[in-house]
């Protein structure tokens, strides 16, 4: 290859590699004026989940438009907003919001300091425009565009839904539980019904503080509960708490005749009161 042959392959590799850095650079710049997903999204309510983000608000029949993020964290009667200080002199409106909140209809709403709404926004019917008139009187358009949003939750299966009830304290009626003074006495620790691990003793009435003395009844061969070493007990509200010697604590709720741990979460455990 001559000198001028090999030149001009150098300038088209050059020309090569310019366009594929511009390329690049502009990449990178679209992405950076993209905000980011706000803190909290990924875990956000379903409620919010969708709404979560930026979005682009403009007042229609004027070139104003700014991008607002709406966020997880809660603010004033709301959860927070978020938009360049520049809004609000493309929007004064903007200079007025603290907050947002969903509006009857599933969409944002921008809020003021008092929660009182200054833009409501809504759709005329599906798949139109998300319009909303402002408390200036001005109409304002939102869009999302390309704006990343959190994914959907996946669909949890039969067990997972179950292991989710599970981890939740079950509600318990006051009314309806023993009375606190029906508590001291001995019991049957079970990690299966019917099938004893060890005794334990709950003394009593509670001191000043709500609690009282507990211990075990004799020899303990479950590992589980001898280094758990309960040495206290608290009832309140229907729940009754065994403390530990270290500090920690476990709560039981009254069901069938029997204490049973709650939530029911790891290793069963469940009390029945003997007979004195």
């Amino acid at each position: 290859m001559d000198e001028e042959g090999l030149n001009q392959r150098r300038a088209r590799v050059m020309r090569r590699c310019l366009s594929l850095l511009i390329m690049g650079l502009a990449a990178s710049i679209a992405q950076a004026q993209t905000p980011p997903l706000p803190r909290g999204a990924a875990t956000a309510p379903d409620q919010i989940r969708p709404l979560v983000g930026a979005w682009d608000i403009e007042q229609l029949g004027a070139p104003r438009k700014c991008t607002i993020t709406l966020g997880v964290e809660t603010a004033a009667n709301g959860r927070q907003v978020r938009f360049p200080a520049t809004c609000h002199r493309a929007l004064p409106i903007l200079g007025r919001v603290a907050s947002w909140s969903v509006a009857p209809g599933g969409l944002p709403q921008l809020n003021d300091d008092a929660g009182k709404p200054l833009i409501v926004f809504a759709r005329s019917k599906p798949n139109a425009d998300i319009e909303g008139k402002g408390t200036d009187g001005q109409q304002y358009a939102l869009s999302s565009k390309d704006h990343p949003r959190a994914p959907a939750r996946p669909v949890q299966s039969a067990a997972e839904r179950s292991a989710t009830l599970a981890a939740r304290p079950t509600a318990v009626d006051p009314a309806s539980a023993p009375a606190a003074d029906s508590l001291p006495g001995r019991y049957s620790v079970m990690r299966q019904a019917n099938r004893e691990a060890c005794r334990l003793t709950l003394s009593g009435p509670p001191d000043a503080s709500g609690r009282a003395p507990a211990g075990f009844d004799g020899r303990c061969d479950d590992t589980g509960l001898t280094i758990f070493d309960p040495a206290g007990w608290r009832y309140a509200a229907g729940r009754l708490t065994l403390i530990a010697r270290r500090g920690h604590s476990v709560e039981l709720i009254f069901e069938n005749g029997q204490w049973r741990k709650d939530p029911a979460v790891g290793a069963p455990l469940l009390m029945r009161k003997l007979a004195q």
